[in-house]
């Protein structure tokens, strides 16, 4: 991929103009290096959200404040953009080891975007800075900030496309949506990374690398405590997961039809443009959308709640969402519950997913015994797009499984 053999020339290429130049101001290449690979260290585990988010603010910002480093403590500083990408380019990879050896994410995507992004801010400030053309141009005031906020600007933009195009390589999804993502993150951990990144360059310039570690103390503290909070949130995922095995431990639902409908509707939601919350909700609906039938004193063959009447079915999922909601989930997720069975044009888009990937599930178990038992299902929720299942949703199901649906979902 593009992005990758571009990270992999400019690494070769900065690691081999520094080894043959030799370091400029070691200190201050171990100093940044060494935070560099700190923040990568303490990153966050990215096996749910593989790359969507950035996973080592610390890293982030240690790297881009050494591209836009020109002074440490009034002193000019000469190492320039291919020494940049050489100490960023090995911190990111010894901070990388330990992560991989644990199986915590693809490091080769955290490598790539860390290159890139901090030779693209290096590339644009260290040659105009060394030279004097920038400090002749606008000086040392209001103007010189102003040109630091908008190269942040780009470089924030630069990080969000390249994570995007990271992202839908890896998993096929479409890129507007993954895009609008990372774009909504840069008013939040991005922002933050980037007002570090300057802040961290600045004091550097005048305090010395003494500077680092009162700069980035706060943004680690930040880090870690997001850390605690991704697993609260992972615990919340693990409760929901745990909840809709009831209906399968029960012997209402086959085994593993909520995790297989669950994934599947996640995957379609962000085919279908879904991101952030929106598919967080869905996903939790997914998972509980047959729990309603807890309700029933005899189980629907099968479990398969699709070929019921309508006023059954309506009846399953008002039960489901009653449940749902004293389970402490938001209530997002139990509107989703609830009306997974009213007519598709007045469903929302959550609902019409999960009515139309449950449907798929079911159907292809139906259709085992035929040659392509997802063609036939699909086949199936095609003859009733006039009624039931809304045809882009089933559409964007098609589109999925023709790029190899979703792997790695256990059966049970």
């Amino acid at each position: 991929m593009l992005p990758h053999l571009t990270a992999g020339a400019a690494a070769v290429a900065g690691l081999g103009w520094t080894l043959w130049h030799g370091v400029a101001e070691p200190g201050t290449a171990l100093a940044f290096g060494v935070l560099v690979t700190v923040g990568e260290l303490v990153r966050r585990d990215t096996r749910t959200e593989p790359g969507v988010r950035e996973p080592a603010p610390l890293a982030a910002a240690g790297a881009l404040a050494y591209a836009l480093l020109g002074e440490s403590a009034g002193t000019p500083t000469t190492h320039g953009v291919a020494q940049t990408v050489a100490v960023v380019v090995a911190a990111a990879l010894v901070g990388a080891v330990p992560q991989v050896a644990r199986g915590r994410g693809p490091a080769s995507a955290q490598v790539t975007r860390r290159v890139l992004t901090a030779g693209f801010a290096a590339l644009c400030f260290q040659p105009l800075y060394n030279s004097g053309a920038l400090i002749g141009a606008v000086g040392r005031g209001p103007a010189y900030a102003l040109f630091l906020l908008l190269l942040l600007v780009l470089t924030a933009l630069c990080d969000a496309v390249l994570t995007a195009l990271l992202v839908r390589a890896r998993t096929g999804h479409p890129y507007g949506p993954l895009l609008r993502d990372e774009l909504r993150a840069l008013l939040g951990i991005g922002s933050a990374v980037c007002a570090t990144g300057a802040v961290m360059a600045l004091a550097v310039a005048v305090a010395g690398l003494w500077a680092l570690p009162v700069v980035c103390v706060p943004l680690l503290l930040t880090q870690l405590s997001f850390r605690r909070f991704a697993g609260v949130r992972d615990t919340n995922r693990q409760t929901v997961s745990s909840l809709a095995r009831a209906t399968e431990i029960a012997g209402y639902t086959p085994p593993g039809h909520a995790h297989r409908v669950a994934a599947l509707s996640h995957v379609v939601g962000r085919e279908l443009g879904l991101s952030g919350p929106d598919l967080t909700v869905l996903e939790y609906a997914a998972l509980m959308h047959d729990i309603g039938q807890l309700s029933l004193v005899d189980p629907v063959p099968a479990g398969a709640t699709a070929r019921l009447p309508p006023g059954e079915q309506r009846r399953i999922a008002l039960l489901g969402g009653a449940v749902v909601r004293q389970t402490g989930a938001p209530a997002a997720v139990a509107v989703v519950v609830e009306r997974q069975a009213d007519p598709y044009r007045e469903q929302p888009l959550p609902a019409r997913i999960v009515r139309a990937v449950n449907a798929y599930d079911e159907f292809s178990r139906e259709g085992a015994g035929h040659a392509d038992g997802a063609l036939y299902a699909l086949e199936r929720l095609r003859q009733d797009t006039a009624r039931d299942y809304h045809p882009n949703v089933v559409e964007a199901l098609a589109r999925v499984l023709a790029r190899g649906g979703v792997t790695g979902v256990a059966p049970g």
